[in-house]
């Protein structure tokens, strides 16, 4: 007998290409609704039900009522980093890759994870942070410096209103794409949140892509010293 937690009933609940394919459309960070997921994978919305039902009783997901409606998404940031990661290890797994297009390029450039941004920007992002010294990594868990205040305030942020977020506040999350972390935890969500709240960028469609306007990623670029 295995010791430790019995991992096989995730393990099966993620493995299905029909449930895979709704935890993927939830990484973009919207909320669905059980007809949109089955649309998204294909199939009706009463096989959609079944398939939701075993995501629901392996914690995957969690649902959300608004009125008549039920709303699906991505149970919490454990569970999306457990889904990024297997995305990078399936990736690596991959064999005779098909050559990327323009949608493939715009994910690697930047995308949503969950609720932070993820690509090559947000990996910029954060190895700017890890050089300038704004986070510290000496502990388990990733903490921000007082250095590490003044550009997110000059970027918009309200770190204080971020520390009292009952959540994590500085995460690393092993980018997909890139190989090396991005930012998550609530300072990654809101450092995303006010690039899309200003303009700066933009979702691409229901896709996980996420554009930056010319001015947009300056602008970030810039206020965060990033050389690109």
């Amino acid at each position: 007998m295995s010791e430790g937690p019995n991992i096989t009933r995730i393990a099966a609940a993620i493995g299905d290409p029909v449930r895979a394919g709704m935890l993927s459309a939830l990484m973009a960070g919207r909320a669905l609704t059980a007809t949109e997921l089955a649309r998204h994978t294909g199939i009706t919305k009463q096989t959609g039900s079944t398939h939701l039902r075993r995501l629901l009783d392996a914690k995957l997901i969690a649902m959300h009522a608004q009125g008549r409606h039920r709303y699906f998404a991505i149970a919490n940031e454990d569970v999306a980093q457990l889904l990024e990661r297997m995305s990078g290890v399936a990736a690596d797994a991959t064999v005779n890759r098909i050559a990327t297009g323009p949608n493939d390029a715009a994910l690697r450039r930047a995308r949503v994870c969950y609720d932070h941004l993820a690509g090559e920007l947000a990996v910029a992002l954060f190895e700017r942070f890890a050089r300038a010294r704004w986070l510290d990594d000496r502990s388990s868990l990733l903490t921000l410096t007082v250095e590490g205040i003044a550009p997110l305030q000059n970027f918009g942020i309200d770190v204080e209103q971020v520390r009292a977020r009952p959540r994590v506040m500085c995460r690393a999350c092993m980018d997909w794409s890139e190989r090396r972390p991005h930012l998550a935890g609530a300072l990654g969500a809101a450092i995303l949140a006010r690039l899309l709240d200003q303009a700066l960028a933009k979702r691409n469609g229901t896709s996980r892509a996420i554009a930056f306007t010319p001015r947009g990623e300056r602008t970030f670029l810039q206020a965060f010293g990033i050389d690109r």
